[in-house]
Formats: C-alpha cells, structure tokens, sequence
C-alpha cells in the first residue's frame, strides 16, 4: 500500500506586485508504507509549502494528494482536518505545543480529533519519548529538547500512515539533534509508518538512505525518490 501519492500537485502564491508565483510543482511522487525519505532543501525551496499541502492544511490550485489511498484534496475542510488527525502525523520546527496545557494534556487532545483518547497509550509514548517523569509539566517548564520530545509523541498518538517532519531538528543542538532524529524513526519503524522528512542541514539528510533535493519550485526530480532503494541524490 502507498502511504503517499501525489500526481500534478502544484501551489502558487500571489507576489506584491500581483503576479503569481509558482511555488511548488509535482508531477508524481510516492511513497510506500513504511517507508523513510528525506528532502533537502534550502529556505525558499518550498519545502513547507510542500507539506502543508501533503498535510492538508493548503489547497493546492491542481492536482491530487492520497494519503493512505484517500484523496484530501477532494474532501472539504472539515473531512480534511478528520483525515488528518486519523492518518497524518506532523512534527513541526516551532513544535507548536499548547503552551496552557501539560506534555499529557498536549497528547491527549491528539487524540481527541484522531482515534480516540487512550490516557494508557497516552503515558506509554511520553515514556518511551523519556518523559515519563515530566507528563504534568507545561511546555514552559520544559527545556527545548523535551519540548520536540513531546511533539514528537504528539505526532504518533494516532497511529498515523504517514509521518511529515519539517526541520525538526533546527531548534536543537547537535546532541539533541541526533538523539531527536533517532526517536523521529524508530518510533516510526515501531508503529510502520511511512517518514517524510524536510531538512537542510546536511549531518541530518546523512542519516537517511534515500535523500532528494527540492530545486525551488521544480520539483518533478522527486518522481524517483520512492522508487529508490538507497543512495543520496
């Protein structure tokens, strides 16, 4: 089963000046069950655009996004954000926590829009995250590096088909970076989830297997990534 398909997916944003900006074009790009790919790509490159859209969060102007072999781009809003929260799972760069509610509270609500709460399963993944001591703290009283740590139990409390990571360890030093990294994936190998990952740091982008490079807007290079079964492009 494919986690991810999108075919002629394209976005395009409205400059200053009026004009249309293309910002991401696709013709084809998969990736399979299970699977974990890495982007790279330099600030401008649509690399947030690109999973925004993937995520649902953006309508494209054309084309097709299956997650799970369910079209978001044909459902409205509402089913969107329900698809989202049952199949998708998303470990942003600002790791966007609910600064009024504890690391338990943050993945509970999770929950709340996907599958279900499940406070056991809940306290599993903050303790398998090594938060289990800190389940009751706020995001303020947390350090950075057990912030992602709970963003990342956030992202995987629905089972979702498909992980999207974008940058998620640019707020982190190199130690926190690679331990964040290594959680990122063996978590997602635990639950067979398919990994898309969005980095420009280069000590990240080694650590995978399969690697593209989003060249701006163009992104039709990525039509071979899925298909590759190792190698850094």
């Amino acid at each position: 089963m494919l986690a991810l398909e999108l075919t002629n997916l394209r976005k395009t944003f409205v400059a200053p000046d009026g004009q249309r900006v293309p910002v991401v074009d696709v013709p084809e790009f998969r990736i399979d069950a299970a699977q974990q790919l890495a982007l790279e790509g330099s600030s401008g490159s649509g690399k947030t655009t690109l999973l925004n859209l993937i995520a649902g969060i953006l309508s494209p102007d054309s084309g097709r996004v299956l997650v799970a072999g369910i079209d978001l781009t044909g459902s409205s809003e509402p089913q969107r954000d329900r698809l989202r929260a049952r199949h998708v799972g998303y470990v942003f760069q600002t790791f966007n926590l609910l600064q009024g509610y504890t690391a338990l509270e943050n993945v509970l609500l999770a929950m709340a829009f996907g599958r279900g709460v499940d406070r056991a399963y809940a306290g599993h993944l903050l303790e398998r995250v090594g938060l289990g001591h800190r389940v009751h703290y706020r995001p303020r009283q947390l350090s950075i590096g057990q912030q992602q740590r709970v963003a990342v139990a956030r992202a995987l409390a629905n089972h979702p088909t498909l992980v999207l990571a974008d940058e998620p360890t640019g707020n982190l030093d190199l130690r926190h970076a690679h331990e964040a990294l290594g959680l990122i994936r063996d978590i997602c190998r635990e639950q067979r989830a398919a990994l898309l990952l969005v980095s420009h740091d280069r000590s990240v982008l080694a650590e995978f297997e399969v690697v593209r490079k989003m060249n701006s807007v163009n992104l039709a290079a990525l039509t071979l990534a899925a298909q590759s079964a190792g190698g850094v492009a």
